[in-house]
């Protein structure tokens, strides 16, 4: 990852608290904890049954009768519950908590909800589509994050943020010049992967989330939430 987003200066405007995205934080902490208890072949039992792969949903292959626990569109979405490992599931829920807020208050609670499930949806099936043969579970909530990442794009591009580049250098910029830098880390990471073999990262996913958070928004948005950091008609008149 190029960056590490700290904070952001955009305020809560029409909702209170942003009470879906901590509880989404929440519960992927929770079932990353109820991982801690098990072993190495119980977690990966775990990911074969619950996870994303290509090939089970594009129907190249199919799951054992004791591992088949879910129809296999379902592992669209509880793949995004699912992370290997403390950095993997920091990252995503980091993310997830300085730009999923501003989304929430664009959307409101229950649509941000049922945004952020169809942004796991695309981004499992844009992998899937790059590389429908895989065999390896697909796991993580970055898929959905991106669709995240996406629809704040659209909304609040001139916003500021502070962020760590490579980890240790604090910079303050424009959101837009940020997300453009993250979306662009993919797309040259995901010709590069997908040109040498299969990788440990799902880039396809990453741009397909993003891709569909920046066109879900545009509908999904509540009534007389501007684009593109828009005065609203409410403020105007103010």
């Amino acid at each position: 990852m190029p960056f590490i987003p700290i904070s952001d200066d955009n305020l809560l405007r029409l909702i209170r608290f942003q009470v879906v995205t901590v509880s989404l934080i929440a519960v992927n902490a929770t079932v990353f904890l109820i991982q801690q208890l098990m072993n190495d072949e119980q977690v990966w039992e775990l990911w074969l049954s619950y996870g994303l792969i290509p090939a089970v949903l594009s129907g190249d292959a199919r799951l054992t009768q004791d591992l088949e626990m879910v129809p296999a569109w379902l592992t669209l979405f509880t793949s995004a519950f699912l992370h290997d490992g403390y950095w993997h599931l920091g990252g995503n829920m980091l993310f997830l908590w300085v730009f999923g807020d501003n989304v929430e208050d664009a959307t409101g609670h229950w649509r941000f909800l049922i945004f952020y499930a169809l942004c796991a949806e695309a981004a499992g099936l844009a992998q899937t589509a790059v590389d429908p043969t895989s065999q390896i579970p697909m796991v993580g909530a970055s898929g959905a994050v991106a669709g995240v990442l996406g629809a704040y794009m659209i909304l609040h591009p001139r916003r500021r943020m502070l962020i760590l580049l490579m980890r240790t250098i604090p910079l303050r910029l424009h959101v837009a010049l940020v997300l453009v830098i993250w979306i662009a880390f993919q797309v040259g990471a995901g010709i590069w992967f997908t040109s040498q073999g299969e990788t440990d990262t799902a880039w396809w996913a990453h741009v397909g989330g993003f891709v569909a958070g920046m066109v879900l928004i545009l509908f999904m948005r509540s009534r007389g939430v501007p684009l593109f950091d828009r005065v609203s008609e409410s403020e105007s008149n103010e």
